[in-house]
């Protein structure tokens, strides 16, 4: 994987532009001048971004059709400083007449072996849940049928790199 760089240059306030290694521009600001993401904010993306990218990956591997997709993540952090995340949970929402083991697989794979961002957070203080909601349309006069479990929970202080 290598090296990964991000310059990030003042432009006003509390207002920040992050520039990342592959040319993009991320805005970053506070509540004040609220011209862009919380920093805390980008955290709980880039844990939903990078598992997001694995289920997809998996999930066409497993010859799953995934009609729609998108992954909520919530977090807590502790009310003294530093404020860590100390819970989180991952939801993936799954739409579609997809196996409800290979949902749980590819969550569990992304989880506990591919998403390095959830893997670097979990590492600290952090309990990630991880978690999923699959919507399966109705058919022939049936009604539209949902599930929803826990898969793994991954954190606090998990030694990502005993494997």
């Amino acid at each position: 994987m290598g090296e990964k760089q991000v310059s990030l240059r003042h432009e006003s306030g509390m207002r920040f532009v992050a520039r990342t290694t592959s040319g993009h521009d991320v805005v970053v600001d506070n509540a004040s001048g609220n011209t862009g993401p919380r920093p805390t904010e980008l955290v709980l993306a880039a844990i939903a971004s990078c598992t997001a990218m694995d289920f997809i990956d998996i999930m066409a591997k497993k010859r799953q059709a995934v009609d729609r997709y998108s992954v909520e993540v919530r977090g807590t952090q502790r009310e003294k400083a530093p404020n860590v995340f100390t819970d989180i949970t991952v939801v993936h929402v799954v739409e579609g007449n997809v196996d409800t083991e290979a949902v749980r697989r590819a969550i569990e794979l992304s989880a506990t072996k591919y998403c390095t961002v959830s893997a670097q957070v979990a590492a600290g203080p952090a309990r990630i849940s991880h978690r999923y909601a699959i919507n399966r349309p109705g058919g022939d006069g049936q009604p539209q049928s949902e599930e929803s479990g826990e898969v793994v929970v991954t954190g606090p202080m998990r030694d990502v790199l005993a494997d």
